[in-house]
């Protein structure tokens, strides 16, 4: 198979990856290490957080395939807008769930607005493709 792709391509597909890959690892971790440390409360922040990085992980490998051929800016913005809302929402989620940092919560919502900035942009990139 020949198939070449262009660097934001390249970076979508192994970011999507890589986030799904840990999304898979940091399950393993809270429903096998932190069940017996964090209440059901904590537990479920945690939960949402993998499921979030899941989401998205494969989200960007999505866009990663739809970038390698095409060439709209627009799935250029929303490759590092996910990437922003993943860091953000369930990075500030991960550590809400672990060290009760509640300030937080404040950050999480901006992930959010990232994810949802992102699959605007990705919609847009179809559109104009």
């Amino acid at each position: 198979m020949n198939f070449t792709m262009n660097k934001r391509a390249k970076f979508a597909l192994l970011a999507g990856v890589s986030f799904a890959l840990f999304a898979v690892v940091l399950g393993a971790f809270g429903a096998h290490g932190l069940k017996q440390i964090l209440d059901e409360y904590h537990l479920a922040i945690f939960e949402t957080a993998v499921k979030y990085q899941m989401y998205h992980g494969l989200g960007l490998v999505i866009i990663g395939l739809l970038a390698a051929k095409s060439e709209s800016k627009y799935f250029e913005y929303s490759i590092y807008l996910m990437s922003l809302g993943i860091i953000f929402f369930s990075g500030s989620l991960y550590l809400l769930a672990i060290f009760d940092f509640k300030f937080l919560g404040a950050v999480t919502p901006v992930g959010g607005v990232f994810f949802i900035m992102a699959w605007i942009s990705c919609f847009v990139g179809v559109l104009k493709s």
